[in-house]
């Protein structure tokens, strides 16, 4: 892999646009952080609040104003299909882990990328109260602040060093004993990059995962030398009709390897 310094990425605009953006979008997240918003819910279950609007807002004026010709999917814009022609396509979750957002805690973030076709070129997510800003581009490395990220090697399974649904990943200990897992992690966005800056071994997402929770940690998990997949080896595929995805799994390469292998010889029910 190129170590190309993220400056002489051909897309610099767009990698510019996008830095600027997500930054811009996370300072008025937090400026709105642990204040009294309206909040209510959408859908079966998902909470969404004022703050969620207003980053939503900024994001598609920032980014769709710059990049008129390019389309739109994001968690709190209605659907247009016209992105469905487009060759490159903005993924925006404003604020991705809302349950954590509301409740006052520090595990939410802020997360785009840009896809062409079906894969992400171009991602950052930013996690305001840390500082944490991760930014990858395809084919030159991710980066956390200043510093390159790597996944961490190897192949042994550390629970400790896991996160995602209990029932699943015990199905990794060899005769289903009780395990325990790394602390719940509200953004699921934030839960993969942890992979990516090697704070976890693997992180899994249970079904139910929609393109904007995923875009943008995908691609810094595999820019920083890990994999990130369906439970299959199978690659995810963005900007299609269907954006709902079913259960994945991040890590180093090895490491995914042996976990997607596990799980090809004891397939799920």
């Amino acid at each position: 892999m190129a170590d190309a310094s993220l400056q002489d990425d051909p897309r610099t605009s767009d990698a510019t646009l996008l830095k600027d953006a997500v930054r811009e979008a996370g300072q008025l997240a937090l400026s709105l952080f642990r204040t009294e918003l309206k909040n209510w819910i959408k859908g079966a279950s998902s909470p969404v609040s004022e703050a969620d609007i207003a980053v939503n807002d900024l994001l598609e004026a920032r980014l769709r104003a710059a990049t008129p010709d390019y389309g739109w999917l994001s968690e709190e814009s209605a659907d247009d299909e016209a992105r469905l022609g487009k060759q490159l396509t903005w993924i925006v979750d404003p604020i991705d882990g809302t349950r954590a957002y509301l409740a006052g805690r520090d595990d939410w973030c802020v997360s785009a990328a840009l896809v062409e076709g079906a894969s992400p070129v171009l991602a950052a997510v930013f996690a305001p109260v840390s500082g944490e800003f991760f930014f990858a581009v395809r084919g030159q490395g991710a980066r956390l602040n200043d510093a390159r990220l790597h996944a961490s090697g190897g192949v042994e399974l550390d629970f400790s060093r896991m996160a995602g649904p209990k029932p699943l990943v015990q199905r990794l200990s060899p005769s289903h004993e009780d395990i325990t897992l790394h602390p719940r992690i509200g953004s699921l966005a934030l839960r993969l990059c942890r992979v990516a800056d090697g704070s976890l071994d693997a992180a899994f997402a249970g079904g139910q995962s929609r393109d904007w929770d995923l875009a943008a940690a995908n691609l810094i998990v595999q820019e920083a030398d890990g994999r990130m997949t369906a439970l299959s080896g199978d690659p995810i595929l963005y900007n299609r009709r269907e954006v709902v995805h079913g259960i994945l799994v991040a890590a180093g390469r090895d490491r995914h390897a042996r976990i997607v292998g596990h799980f090809k010889q004891r397939p799920l029910p």
